[in-house]
């Protein structure tokens, strides 16, 4: 069983997500710790559970989620994973950084690429990677069926959804997103978002005032 573990990082309130096993194995997913107490506290939960990470994955590279993307590739010696579409906005990350008046460590190590579709395994237990653009050209989802779970990134939020006025950002292909992938998922599926608390995809079907169904 994935044990789903939410730590709340930097000036932007990003989540960043672990997800283990029971025998330790973990993925980070969306790194977003700036500040040095917030890796410290990343480190520090790793070695408090006995972790070892395994793999990177992400939702997608706007700034908020990459922070810490070359730390965690180069601590770990792993690879990066995500979305082709989204290489242009990690290989920005410096640029996006500077119009907030932050610092970036650009990204160094392989890149491989997630696509609708493919299965990320953690043991014995599989995420199913969703392309949901919209929020960004390339924003992926991982979903559990067997636990009924849904790491989200920025695609939708509980009772809100993500901005589209970004570079690559479109609210007509967002909203299809949502429609076609995410509401059509169980309505008691748990969804992980990239910013703020969790929500279910029933309570988002009637409650979201951004996408009907």
């Amino acid at each position: 069983m994935i044990k789903v573990a939410s730590y709340t990082f930097n000036p932007f309130q990003e989540n960043t997500y672990v997800l283990s096993d029971d025998k330790g194995r973990a993925i980070i997913i969306d790194p977003g710790m700036y500040f040095t107490a917030e890796n410290e506290r990343m480190d520090q939960c790793i070695l408090r559970e006995g972790l070892t990470v395994q793999q990177l994955i992400n939702t997608h590279c706007h700034i908020d989620h990459i922070f810490s993307v070359e730390r965690i590739s180069k601590q770990y010696s792993l690879p990066l994973g995500i979305h082709p579409a989204e290489k242009e906005f990690l290989q920005r990350g410096n640029e996006m950084a500077s119009a907030y008046g932050l610092n970036f460590e650009p990204y160094t190590g392989r890149i491989y690429y997630l696509r609708e579709g493919d299965k990320i395994t953690l043991g014995d237990d599989e995420l199913l990677v969703i392309e949901a653009p919209g929020h960004s050209p390339g924003s992926v989802c991982f979903y559990c069926e067997k636990q009924k779970f849904l790491i989200a990134g920025d695609v939708l939020f509980r009772e809100s959804i993500g901005r589209t006025d970004l570079p690559g950002g479109s609210h007509t292909q967002l909203i299809n997103s949502i429609q076609t992938k995410i509401y059509t998922l169980p309505d008691d599926v748990v969804v992980y978002s990239g910013h703020g608390p969790t929500t279910t995809v029933g309570h988002e079907k009637k409650h979201n005032p951004f996408v009907t169904i």
